[in-house]
């Protein structure tokens, strides 16, 4: 995470940015933002709307569209485990 806080901030800073300006673009409050430049840390929310804003929607998208499995064994065992409740 602390490589794509990098490169978060690097695409603030090229886009001329301050974590003020970015906090208002996206709803975002400025100590989040500064909190995941230096330690990675931040919501799945705001980590969307940081990917929308700094225009990485397509790369997400292949991220999320590559299969969990590769054999039919794992298949298998996802099915299987995906109606589990609380580690049962």
């Amino acid at each position: 995470m602390m490589r794509i806080a990098g490169n978060c901030k690097a695409r603030r800073l090229d886009k001329g940015y301050s974590r003020r300006t970015l906090s208002e673009i996206t709803g975002i409050p400025a100590p989040t933002i500064e909190r995941f430049e230096k330690t990675g840390k931040i919501s799945f929310e705001s980590f969307c709307r940081l990917v929308i804003e700094f225009d990485y929607f397509d790369e997400m998208g292949s991220i999320l569209s590559r299969t969990k499995y590769s054999t039919s064994e794992e298949l298998e065992k996802i099915n299987k485990n995906r109606n589990r409740k609380n580690g049962r």
